[in-house]
């Protein structure tokens, strides 16, 4: 038996995945690519990875009920991290070369192309940090890598008290985009963590760190 966090890194499909499997071994957990749904559903933590195109991530989450997976971890409070595309499925919809798609509906808005001289927005770039923000506790300023050309540009969801504003974190390429939000449970980053160094096993290692107090 293992006394590290068991992390779910849901197979639904979605390509280069063993990648954040490995970072998320190497951040302390216990990080298994699984469609098993129990496991899903009573592991400590589920990361959502997603590559490619909103509508392709979409239908293969539906094709495998994974969107029922995410929702249902949600609504018991159970902690979920988006990764890239993986993030951009969280909101209401995804606009991609005029095509409209429907998202999971966590969060309010849209996920749409960057309006920036140069596309895709690839490679190193520094984020601007929300206050309070677990994830980048002692990594505020370090550098995320980032392959995309799309992402949620306001940030639409009205939170009133008791529950805790989100933390959000912008960065830059053209205009301002959302690079992660922390959001009770659900948290979510546009950029590869898998692929950000030490840095991004950093900001792994807080996120399971927290997994034991992520509330609604």
């Amino acid at each position: 038996m293992s006394d590290r966090p068991l992390v779910a890194v849901l197979d639904y499909g979605s390509g280069n995945v063993h990648s954040a499997v490995k970072a998320l071994i190497a951040a302390g957990a216990d990080a298994r690519l699984t469609a098993d749904r129990g496991l899903i559903q009573d592991a400590d933590g589920l990361v959502v990875p997603g590559v490619g195109a909103f509508r392709a991530v979409m239908e293969a989450l539906r094709a495998s009920r994974g969107d029922e997976l995410i929702g249902r971890r949600l609504a018991g409070g159970r902690p979920v991290l988006g990764i890239c595309v993986g993030m951009q499925v969280l909101f209401d919809h995804g606009v991609e070369r005029g095509v409209d798609t429907e998202g999971l509906g966590e969060w309010p808005g849209a996920v749409t192309q960057l309006e920036a001289p140069v596309l895709p927005h690839m490679g190193w770039n520094t984020v601007q940090v929300g206050e309070k923000s677990r994830l980048f506790a002692g990594i505020e300023n370090e550098r995320f890598y980032f392959v995309h050309s799309f992402g949620a540009r306001t940030w639409d969801l009205d939170v009133h008290p008791p529950f805790p504003s989100p933390t959000l974190t912008w960065a830059t390429h053209g205009t301002p985009f959302l690079a992660a939000v922390e959001n009770g449970p659900l948290s979510a980053t546009q950029f590869h963590p898998e692929k950000s160094g030490e840095a991004g096993i950093r900001l792994l290692s807080n996120w399971i760190d927290g997994l034991g107090t992520a509330t609604l």
